[in-house]
Formats: C-alpha cells, structure tokens, sequence
C-alpha cells in the first residue's frame, strides 16, 4: 500500500511537472506572439517618423491607421476608460465613441511621431500578469534619456492585442478614463464624443 502510495505521488508528480513544462513552452509562444504585435508597432512608428514632413500629417497618418487600428483591442479600451458610464450608453453612443476614440488614437500617433533623428524602439523582455502579458521596451533617442514604455497586452479571439501603455510610469488607460468620466458626469456622453471630435479635428489641422 506504502509503495503503491509512492508511486501514485511520484507520477503525480512528473504529471504536474509535463504540464509546468507545457504550460512554460505555451506561455514562450504567446510572448513571441505579444512581442511582434508591439515591434510591429514600433516599425511602423519609426516609418512615420522617418517620413515626417515629406508625408505630411495625413500621409504619416495612412501609413499608421491600418497597424494601429490591428494592434489595440479599441472595444475593452473603450469600455475601460468610460467607466460605469458605457452601460448606460446607448448602441449608437457607443459605435460613435469606439469610431473616434480610434480616430484620435491614429491622429494623437501621427501628431507626436512626426520626425525622426536617430531614435530606436528597443524590446527589453516581457512577464505575465494575470491573463495578460506585459512587453516591456525602450524608446532610446540619440540624445537625453531613454523612455521606458510597457504595453500590456491581452488575448481577444486567440490574437493578442494592446490594452494599455505604461510611458515612464503614467498609465494611458488610467489618464484616459480619469478625464472622460468627468466629463460624461458634468457634461454627458455626447459631450465627451463632440469633446473627442474637436480634438481630431484640431490634430488635422496643425
């Protein structure tokens, strides 16, 4: 019986220790899967920096929409940084918001990444959190210190997409939604997509 106890563990054992080793090899290929959705992101930012002027805002802004669009999970993020107000939003408030909010999105890209001079993405690693996987990299400029930027990333259909970026230590999201609940708690819903539209607008312009 004592031996038969044993046995029992130690298969127990190697069963538990098959499945760590298989879970640690799934785990490797979902960070490679997380870690391109980021690099390729970072390409194509260094590709509107590189066109700056010469593209122009709406060129630089093309080149960035169909990457940056495929790379942000825009539904959760939306959801997020509207609070508690998303529930009470009507279907038409909501398929307004997620189109302007991607919109600035692109726009906001296209505005800050405009020129270029030497600067560098680096990938410096990536860890678990939760269900979600941060990629932690490095924008580093020729000049001046280098900005630290982590992504955190979550699976949507088996595709891993961006939930938020943590630059320098400031959260996105927690910015975002601090702002928009404000306004839709004085304002409204349809105060903050006007809010939104303006913004877009005036990215257009500069």
């Amino acid at each position: 019986g004592q031996q038969r106890n044993v046995a029992m563990k130690l298969l127990k054992s190697l069963f538990a220790a098959s499945l760590l080793l298989l879970s640690g090899l799934a785990a490797a290929a979902d960070d490679a899967g997380a870690k391109t959705v980021v690099e390729k992101l970072h390409e194509s930012l260094l590709g509107a920096m590189q066109a700056g002027s010469k593209a122009g805002f709406k060129g630089r802004e093309e080149m960035l929409a169909p990457v940056i669009t495929s790379s942000f999970d825009f539904d959760s993020i939306c959801r997020i940084v509207t609070g508690r107000h998303w529930k009470a939003a009507s279907d038409e408030q909501k398929a307004r918001f997620i189109e302007v909010f991607k919109k600035l999105s692109v726009a906001t890209y296209a505005s800050n990444f405009s020129s270029f001079s030497g600067e560098k993405f680096q990938t410096e690693g990536s860890e678990a959190d939760h269900d979600a996987l941060i990629v932690r990299t490095t924008l580093r400029p020729t000049e001046g210190e280098p900005v630290p930027l982590n992504y955190l990333l979550r699976q949507t259909n088996g595709q891993w997409l961006i939930m938020n970026v943590v630059a320098q230590g400031v959260s996105d999201l927690s910015l975002k939604r601090a702002d928009y609940t404000a306004v839709i708690k004085s304002e409204g819903f349809d105060s903050l997509i006007k809010r939104l539209e303006k913004k877009v607008a005036n990215r257009k312009s500069v």
